[in-house]
């Protein structure tokens, strides 16, 4: 075998720690593979090595041996096709790589071919030396070894991480705008005061019926730190590859990702993207199904109320002239009632004075509905005078309920589910009653033993099931009971504005589901909640009210009976 013994090598020592590395796992293995002792094992082995010298040392601290996109190793590669490196010297086969395939292309085929000499201490591997039989064994066979632990490290930390996000507990290593981890406990979640007071500006901002460019410019002018600005000055190593100016500013788009982030009511959800394998560092987002969302995990910064919405008005067609800050008033809200298209507000200018009108988009745009053309005012003044005959009528219905609150209406359903139950109670004793009957008849010899074995079994299934109805019964009266105490909240929402004189867009879009409009004279309010309000008039019957709605549309109860 031929060597060249006056060569001198230049060499690169290569280390590598990874966060995941299963060594970790124990505090031995962890401090002898840590960054400083695999440095100081390769300087002790090359002290008295005369032909090679040190050139460079390449740390990849803290990323995976599952792949080569680390910075210090291609760093190396470079210095390798510069000429500056001719030799590696690593702890051991494992610091090099974990991935089989590439780790024998690196060793195999590739420093072959560029003349570079490999060494692996610890595994007592020298390419000048040449390989033996032992080596075209091993060396492979520790390559596979290698990787295969690496996808066993890799099975079991995704296992582990499921397991967490499944008690609710946050695994990312940074949090959305608005929260921050507590100090006791790096996995619970807790309001940051300045940001979170932001993202609550946010929403009410939104509800004032500010368009998300609109709020971006205003936080932008008031001089407020976006969330990747805010989490750089709170000393967070937070990256990202949005970043297009030399300040990070708010944008339409990142207003929109914070009023459509559930995590803001207080629900947890993380699962949302992956890889398919530990090799694959490539993401995607799984079905929605497989994420892992847990309700009320935190305290939260948004209302459910308002959250809902604001997801409604994120569906809505609410753009704004450039001119504009806010929508209008019913934006949205008023559709055309014969193709449902949204109603488009228009100012003409007559005479020098400017009218301002609503009418159908479609008419607008193609002419393939008629106008439905109505004045702005009429229509604003014609929803206000509904609106608060609706909350006239809310009071009413409250008034009513106080009145005859000694029996809930929830009562009506406890009461069937509770008749229900004790019928179930009565069958599972009964069949208890027949199988014991059945085994003294057949002691007796009044029943064969094939017809004992038939019977019983048939009274088992009986039992089985009504023990299971009676669970299914008792966990339908326990939800009874839960919305018992939160039933009518929806009145309130209505009764805080029994003082309105004018409308705001706040108010419509709180109460106001949709404005149907047929013609100047014609329009047809859904208000918010009416499926609650149908349902309530529905049920005062059974609880002796008679209701009427005349055609003012002014609810008259008469109380027949308190019941």
């Amino acid at each position: 075998m031929y060597q060249n013994i006056n060569k001198i090598y230049h060499a690169a020592i290569y280390v590598r720690l990874s966060k995941e590395d299963g060594d970790i796992s124990s505090s031995a293995k962890l401090e002898s593979n840590s960054i400083s002792n695999q440095k100081a094992l390769i300087l002790d082995f090359l002290k008295d090595k005369k032909d090679i010298e040190v050139v460079s040392v390449r740390v990849d601290d803290g990323y995976s041996g599952s792949n080569f996109e680390r910075p210090a190793f291609q760093a190396m590669l470079e210095d390798i096709r510069r000429g500056i490196v001719d030799c590696i010297v690593v702890k051991d086969l494992s610091r090099f790589g974990r991935e089989y395939i590439d780790s024998g292309k690196y060793i195999e085929r590739l420093f072959p071919a560029l003349g570079v000499r490999f060494i692996a201490i610890n595994d007592n591997y020298d390419s000048l030396k040449g390989k033996n039989q032992a080596d075209e064994i091993i060396i492979p066979f520790k390559n596979l070894i290698n990787d295969a632990y690496c996808r066993d490290i890799s099975i079991k930390i995704r296992s582990n991480l499921e397991i967490k996000r499944k008690k609710g507990e946050c695994v990312t290593p940074f949090v959305a705008f608005g929260y921050r981890k507590t100090k006791t406990d790096k996995h619970k979640l807790e309001i940051d005061p300045s940001a979170g007071s932001v993202v609550q500006d946010i929403f009410k901002m939104k509800l004032q019926g500010m368009s998300q460019d609109a709020i971006a410019n205003r936080l932008n002018e008031l001089g407020i730190l976006s969330p990747f600005e805010y989490k750089i000055s709170s000393g967070s190593h937070y990256e990202t590859g949005f970043r297009q100016k030399e300040q990070a500013l708010w944008s339409s788009v990142t207003v929109r990702r914070i009023l459509e982030n559930e995590v803001y009511i207080g629900n947890l959800v993380q699962g949302k993207r992956t890889t398919p394998n530990h090799k694959v560092k490539q993401t995607y987002v799984k079905p929605e199904d497989d994420w892992i969302r847990i309700e009320k995990n935190h305290e939260p910064l948004v209302s459910d109320r308002d959250f809902e919405i604001v997801q409604r008005l994120l569906g809505m067609d609410t753009r704004t002239s450039p001119d504009q800050k806010q929508v209008y008033l019913l934006s949205g809200i008023a559709v055309c009632a014969d193709c449902g298209a949204p109603m488009t507000r228009k100012v003409s200018t007559v005479a020098g004075k400017k009218y301002a009108y609503y009418l159908c988009s479609t008419n607008k745009e193609t002419k393939r509905c008629s106008s439905h053309r109505i004045p702005e005012k009429d229509l604003e003044d014609a929803v206000l005078v509904m609106l608060k005959q609706h909350i006239q009528n809310i009071l009413h219905l409250k008034r009513v309920l106080e009145f005859v609150g000694t029996v809930p209406f929830q009562e009506i359903n406890m009461k069937k589910l509770q008749d229900r139950l004790e019928k179930k109670k009565q069958e599972t004793e009964r069949c208890k009653e027949l199988r014991m009957m059945l085994y003294s008849d057949m002691k007796e010899g009044i029943v064969s033993k094939e017809d004992y074995v038939e019977l019983h079994a048939a009274y088992g299934k009986r039992l089985r099931n009504a023990e299971e109805s009676i669970r299914a019964i008792q966990k339908e009266m326990d939800s009874e009971l839960e919305k018992a105490d939160n039933a009518n909240t929806w009145l309130d929402y209505f009764v805080k504005y029994q003082d309105i004189e004018e409308l705001s867009r706040t108010v419509v879009v709180e109460l106001i589901r949709q404005i149907r409009v047929y013609d100047k004279k014609n329009i047809e309010i859904t208000f918010d909640f009416d499926d609650c309000y149908q349902t309530l008039l529905s049920q005062l019957p059974a609880m002796g009210v008679d209701t009427v709605i005349d055609d003012d549309n002014n609810l008259q109860v008469k109380v027949k009976e308190v019941v």
